[in-house]
């Protein structure tokens, strides 16, 4: 098979290879939020958080391997900052997209990070400095069109990279919470799903969570793992935590992986006992 995968590919003519998959897509979201909506606070965040994450993952990576590489994982990270931070300021977006990147060489489980990158940058800059920063979080305005059009685009790209199944569960999760939710609150069930169709959850549901390098790798433990982020997010949300979602993963997603590692350890240890087993029988 050839390396250049093909992801999107509606004919035979016409393919993308899958590296520039993920940054097309969250190029086309934001250039849809901001020619529909002027979701941006000034293109210099943008272009500051983007050029510090890039210089960053050059560094590092070269620091750590000694070798270059593909970009285009720093791309979705700084753009992802730039569209999710909110600040006066020109240092929260650099400080987010640095600590995105560099959360990927520092804090690693067993050769490899367990963080989705922009989600521990963003739960880190909420903490050390919500003084000067916050994270987008409003509504993208009422064109649903706009936002229909960027679904289906997602969910067929997530399609082809496998990953479908972890944002339909979750979706499914968050209108059933919904509900749940609005029977606790009192409010009107639509209030509660709402923030489902905006900007932030666009880049959640799309990119972190069906993240390939930070994700379980069965579909079983995807859809649990979507469950009990969902489920989190829920309590967080019942005492108004506002960035739920963010916390719900930068909680669960790593405790996922490494049970799931566990599980394939004592699995492995198993089959090898039952082979010394079979050895010691027929010696």
């Amino acid at each position: 098979m050839n390396k250049i995968a093909t992801t999107l590919g509606f004919d035979k003519g016409f393919s993308i290879p899958r590296q520039y998959f993920a940054p097309l897509l969250i190029t086309g979201i934001l250039l849809a939020a901001h020619i529909s909506f002027g979701i941006l606070d000034s293109f210099n965040k943008l272009l500051t958080a983007i050029t510090v994450a890039v210089l960053t993952e050059l560094v590092l990576h070269r620091v750590v391997t000694g070798k270059f590489r593909n970009l285009s994982s720093a791309y979705v990270s700084g753009i992802s900052a730039g569209i999710l931070v909110r600040s006066p300021l020109l240092w929260p977006f650099a400080l987010c997209a640095a600590i995105s990147i560099a959360s990927k060489y520092v804090l690693r489980y067993k050769g490899r990070h367990i963080w989705n990158p922009t989600n521990f940058g963003v739960v880190a800059l909420i903490i050390i400095a919500s003084d000067s920063a916050a994270i987008l979080s409003i509504q993208w305005g009422n064109n649903m069109w706009a936002m229909f059009v960027i679904w289906m685009i997602g969910l067929v790209s997530l399609w082809k990279i496998n990953r479908l199944n972890i944002a339909l569960t979750y979706i499914l999760c968050f209108t059933l919470f919904a509900w749940v939710r609005s029977q606790f609150t009192g409010h009107v069930f639509l209030a509660e799903l709402a923030p489902l169709t905006g900007p932030m959850y666009q880049l959640f549901t799309l990119f972190m969570l069906t993240d390939p390098k930070t994700t379980v790798k069965s579909t079983k433990g995807q859809n649990l793992t979507v469950v009990a982020i969902a489920f989190l997010e829920m309590i967080l949300r019942l005492n108004e935590f506002i960035y739920a979602p963010f916390y719900a993963l930068f909680i669960i997603g790593p405790i996922a992986l490494i049970i799931e590692d566990r599980i394939r350890e004592k699995k492995a240890g198993k089959q090898a006992d039952l082979e010394s087993e079979k050895s010691a029988v027929v010696s």
